[in-house]
C-alpha cells in the first residue's frame, strides 16, 4: 500500500514538473498567459524556465527576422500608367507583449502587413511617375536644383528627363510611412523592397516606345557631340592649311622677287658694259616685241622715225620680207612718213 502511494506521489511530482517546466530556444520568446491573459514580463532569454502548471500556458513567439512577400498588384502611376508591383519586406517582433495583445498569431500579423504595406506602396506609386519607379539613381544623378529641372522640361534634343526621387528613395518613403503604423502592433519593419515591377499589357507598347525614344535621344546627343568635334577638327585643319599656304606663297614671292632683282641686276650689268652692248640689248628687246606683235595677218601703222620701225627700214629690198614680218607700205605722211 505504501509503495502504491509513493508511486502515485512520484507520478504526480513528475506530472507537476513536466507541466511547470518549459524551455526557451535562442530563436523565440515566450508570453505566459493565465486564463488567456498575459502575466508577468515576456521571457526573452533562452534556457529552462518554470511556470504554474495547468493554469498557465507558454505562448511562443518567433524572435528571428521574418519575411513578408506581397502579392503582385496592379496600380496606376502619377502619369496614368498601370503597372504590376510585387514587393517584399523584412520584419521582426520587437515588442512581444504588444504583438500578442493586438495580433495573437502570425496569421493576423501577415494580414496586417498586407494591409499597411500594400496601402503605402499604392500611395507611393500613385504620387510618382513611372520613370521614378523603374529607374534607380545609378548613372542618373537626381536633380537637385531648379536649373536641371527647367532644362529637362525643354524639348531640346539629347536631354534626358532627370530622376528627382528614384526607386531607392521611393522604397525608403514606403518604409518610413509604414514603420510607425506597424510599431503599434509591436512589429519592427526592417526593410521594404520592390521585387518586381512589370508593365501592364495595355501600356507595354507605349513604354517600349518611350524607351526607344530615350535611347534615340542619347544617340542623337552623342552624334551631335561627335559632329561638333568633327567640325572643330576640320576648322582647325583648314586654318592650319591656310597658314601653311600663306607662308609658302609669301616665301615664293620673296624668292621670286629676289631672283628677279638679281636677274635684272645681271642684265643691267651686262648690257651697260659698253655702247655696243646697249645697242645689242635694244635690238634683242625689239626682236622680242616683233615676235609678240607681228604675225601673218597683222597690220600695223608706224611712223618712219619710230624706234620700232628703225630695224625694219634697214632691211635690204633684195633680201625679201620675212614670213613673220608683214610688208611695209607707205601711207599718208604723219609727222614725216608712215608705212603699212
Amino acid at each position: 500500500m505504501k509503495k502504491s502511494a509513493a508511486g502515485i506521489v512520484g507520478l504526480l511530482a513528475l506530472l507537476f514538473l513536466f507541466t511547470s517546466a518549459y524551455t526557451v530556444s535562442e530563436t523565440e520568446q515566450v508570453i505566459i498567459t493565465q486564463f488567456g491573459k498575459p502575466v508577468g514580463k515576456p521571457v526573452t532569454t533562452s534556457g529552462l524556465k518554470f511556470k504554474m502548471p495547468v493554469i498557465q500556458v507558454a505562448n511562443r513567439i518567433d524572435k528571428r527576422i521574418l519575411s513578408w512577400d506581397g502579392d503582385p498588384t496592379s496600380m496606376p502611376t502619377k502619369d496614368k500608367l498601370y503597372i504590376s508591383v510585387d514587393t517584399f519586406a523584412r520584419w521582426r517582433i520587437k515588442d512581444p507583449l504588444q504583438y500578442f495583445l493586438r495580433l495573437r498569431d502570425s496569421r493576423s500579423a501577415y494580414s496586417r502587413l498586407n494591409d499597411i504595406l500594400g496601402s503605402e506602396t499604392r500611395n507611393a506609386v500613385a504620387k510618382n511617375k513611372l520613370i521614378e519607379i523603374i529607374r534607380t539613381t545609378k548613372n542618373r544623378t537626381p536633380a537637385v536644383d531648379a536649373e536641371l529641372v527647367e532644362a529637362s522640361s525643354s524639348e531640346s534634343t539629347g536631354k534626358l528627363e532627370p530622376i528627382q526621387t528614384g526607386r531607392a528613395k521611393l522604397e525608403e518613403s514606403i518604409h518610413a510611412a509604414a514603420v510607425s503604423k506597424l510599431a503599434e502592433f509591436g512589429i519592427e519593419l526592417l526593410d521594404v523592397r520592390f521585387k518586381r515591377i512589370d508593365y501592364n499589357d495595355s501600356v507595354k507598347k507605349e513604354i517600349y516606345q518611350r524607351m526607344i525614344s530615350e535611347r534615340q535621344q542619347i544617340a542623337e546627343r552623342f552624334r551631335s557631340e561627335g559632329e561638333g568635334e568633327a567640325a572643330k577638327i576640320k576648322g582647325s585643319k583648314e586654318r592650319d592649311l591656310l597658314e601653311i599656304e600663306s607662308e609658302a606663297y609669301k616665301k615664293v614671292l620673296q624668292v621670286r622677287g629676289e631672283a628677279d632683282a638679281k636677274a635684272t641686276q645681271v642684265y643691267a650689268d651686262a648690257y651697260n658694259a659698253s655702247p655696243e652692248a646697249i645697242r645689242f640689248y635694244e635690238f634683242l628687246q625689239t626682236m622680242e616685241v616683233y615676235k609678240s606683235i607681228l604675225g601673218r595677218d597683222t597690220t600695223i601703222v608706224l611712223s618712219t622715225d619710230s624706234d620700232l620701225f628703225k630695224y625694219l627700214k634697214g632691211i635690204q629690198a633684195d633680201v625679201g620680207v620675212s614670213p613673220a614680218i608683214p610688208e611695209v607700205l607707205p601711207e599718208k605722211p604723219l609727222n614725216g612718213s608712215s608705212a603699212k
